[in-house]
């Protein structure tokens, strides 16, 4: 029987303003990934759905309150291959959300910075942003 590799859950959120413009947050310097930009959220906790989980690291990276009414499912992104040892696997849900309470402040990132969607691709970001930046501007050009 082969063994299953566990996964690391992690929410994301795609917030974006009245001018259609995307917030995006600069990983801290001196940890994984420090200095790339990516979506705000983070792991799931047990016991916490998704949209729980999203609405909990929001508060903690940026000080606002999401509505959660308005998250909208949009895309994942996935490891294609295991990572080397000690990273397990990683999932991200992206969720978009056009409505919150409170000004989005750089709790946790090194800064944040809200972006036109089409400068999105070519920022540096971790690996599976990317997947999750092209589902975004697949919804722009759709219209949504």
């Amino acid at each position: 029987m082969e063994i299953m590799p566990t996964f690391v859950p992690v929410v994301a959120a795609a917030l974006i303003d009245a001018s259609g413009r995307v917030l995006m947050q600069r990983r801290r310097l001196g940890t994984a990934h420090g200095g790339l930009w990516e979506f705000p959220g983070g792991k799931i906790e047990p016991g916490e759905s998704p949209e729980s989980a999203l609405l909990r690291e929001i508060d903690e990276e940026l000080d606002i309150a999401l509505d959660p009414a308005s998250l909208e499912p949009l895309s994942f992104s996935s490891d294609p291959a295991l990572p080397p040892e000690p990273r397990a696997p990683h999932v991200i849900l992206l969720y978009s959300c056009r409505a919150w309470r409170g000004e989005p402040q750089a709790r946790v990132g090194e800064a944040i910075a809200w972006f036109e969607p089409d400068a999105l691709p070519g920022l540096a970001m971790p690996p599976l942003d990317y997947p999750l930046v092209r589902a975004l501007l697949r919804t722009f050009a759709a219209g949504e």
